[in-house]
């Protein structure tokens, strides 16, 4: 005969809303940013002077998406 065994349950991790707010902002501001170097900036951001390394990082990605590029 078998005697049962007590499992210990695992506990839910408690999460803030603040923290909650905080990630989700982040995340919410991150999107964006992408979304503006792969769909809307088109070259005009420039990190080394007056380049386009920028535009040419995420040319294959903005042409995958179907955003209009030149």
């Amino acid at each position: 005969m078998t005697t049962p065994i007590a499992q210990s349950r695992q506990r839910s991790v408690t999460f803030p809303l603040t923290a909650r707010r905080a990630a989700l902002g982040l995340t919410a501001l991150l999107s964006l940013l992408l979304l503006y170097f792969l769909g809307i900036d088109q070259g005009a951001t420039s990190l080394f002077g007056s380049d386009t390394h920028i535009h040419e990082f995420v040319h294959d990605a903005r042409h995958f998406l179907g955003f209009p590029c030149h």
